[in-house]
């Protein structure tokens, strides 16, 4: 008899953990490490919102709350929804959680069952089709292409349903992407939703970090029917830099709104008192430290594609990206090539190749589905930035 669950063993270890371990090696070795795989804001959560906390922690707000979140919080959540996104909610549609990545979990374990499929358009978040499988259901994977700018079409979607498929996990801005969906091809896949009932995962965490002229729109905004089927997920680790904090939520319909709290009531119960308090300054208080980072993020993103436009020439391509703050950086015209000796076949050569060989830190694109790739952040300071793509060019430059 084995000792570990078949849901448990299901589940994919990390093939970032080997690049990580590298990395804090290096480092601790006293050598400096350029990394563009962080998955975070670089900048300090705002005054006001540490304020907040401190002050709840001196009145004594250090006990048990509803499991599904304050009251005062639910209804700072309803309110953001409604006038930022157009989505009337009831508190009781709300459930508060230990940050997005848990509500997604809570949302696909209340409504998946053995054997249900959940459509993931394909480069993914890599969670996604971990926690699909923890919960017994199956992944379907639909590949997007560059031509289209990493998102799926309605047609795809349409081609990938069967019996079976009971959601779609819906990301936009995507990580990691950055692909932002627009209105018409939101509709568009709303549409087919909506013709086969199927439930979408709507993953906003990234809905500030957009740029330029685009616009984030909500697929449950699209009409009555399509709110019922959409559990909206979003949280303050990415637009308010609150990553440590752990607080994210969910938004749908009353049914799936009562289980998701119920199991969360028997597991998790409530997020820490204190950040939730916090986290209802930063919905009510001044929004410009946040607005001042993504004007950051944006310049950041510019440079980037900048330098990386210098680099076709070397076989460094990309797909624009408008939201969140992530480039697919495609490498597979270095596929075939040696570097030192050594023959690369795919983004994990590349990956561990440049941490070794360049000190800089990626996330190898086969841990979102796409081996031809390779994840750069752009959370990092500029400076760091910019030594991190010469040496990303230099190593495709000598690679032969």
């Amino acid at each position: 008899m084995t000792r570990v669950s078949r849901k448990a063993a299901s589940i994919s270890p990390s093939m970032t953990l080997a690049i990580s371990a590298k990395a804090n090696e290096l480092k601790a070795a006293g050598v400096r490490v350029i990394n563009f795989g962080v998955g975070e804001p670089d900048f300090n959560t705002p005054a006001h919102i540490i304020a907040a906390a401190k002050d709840a922690l001196d009145k004594g707000y250090t006990k048990y709350v509803a499991a599904a979140g304050l009251p005062a919080l639910k209804k700072a959540i309803c309110k953001k929804l409604k006038e930022e996104n157009g989505l009337e909610y009831a508190p009781s549609q709300v459930v508060v959680s230990n940050g997005a990545k848990h509500s997604i979990y809570n949302a696909v374990f209340a409504t998946i069952d053995d054997g249900d499929e959940v459509i993931i358009p394909s480069p993914y978040w890599l969670t996604y089709p971990e926690v699909v499988k923890s919960c017994g259901g199956v992944p379907v994977f639909v590949e997007t292409t560059r031509a289209s700018g990493f998102k799926i079409t309605a047609a795809q979607l349409e081609k990938a349903i069967t019996p079976r498929t009971k959601m779609l996990i819906f990301n936009t801005p995507s990580n990691p992407t950055g692909a932002v969906y627009s209105e018409e091809e939101i509709r568009n896949i709303a549409h087919v939703c909506v013709k086969h009932g199927i439930l979408v995962l709507a993953d906003e965490i990234y809905e500030k970090l957009i740029y330029g002229d685009v616009k984030h729109f909500s697929i449950a905004a699209v009409s009555p029917e399509m709110k019922e089927l959409t559990i909206v997920v979003n949280g303050l680790s990415k637009s308010f830099a609150m990553t440590g904090w752990r607080l994210g939520y969910l938004a749908c319909a009353e049914d799936i709104a009562r289980a998701v709290a119920s199991f969360q009531s028997h597991s998790t119960s409530n997020v820490n008192t204190m950040t939730q308090y916090a986290a209802i300054a930063a919905f009510e208080g001044d929004k410009e430290p946040m607005r001042d980072m993504v004007k950051a993020f944006g310049a950041r993103r510019e440079k980037m594609m900048e330098l990386l436009d210098g680099y076709k020439k070397y076989g460094l391509t990309y797909v624009k990206p408008e939201g969140a703050f992530y480039v697919m950086l495609h490498v597979d015209a270095l596929f075939g090539k040696s570097y030192n000796g050594r023959k690369i076949s795919g983004s994990m050569d590349v990956a561990d190749m440049l941490l070794t060989e360049k000190n800089v830190a990626v996330t190898p694109g086969i841990c979102f589905g796409d081996d031809t790739s390779v994840r750069l952040s752009y959370a990092l300071s500029q400076e760091d930035m910019v030594e991190g793509l010469e040496k990303i060019a230099e190593f495709a430059r000598e690679a032969e």
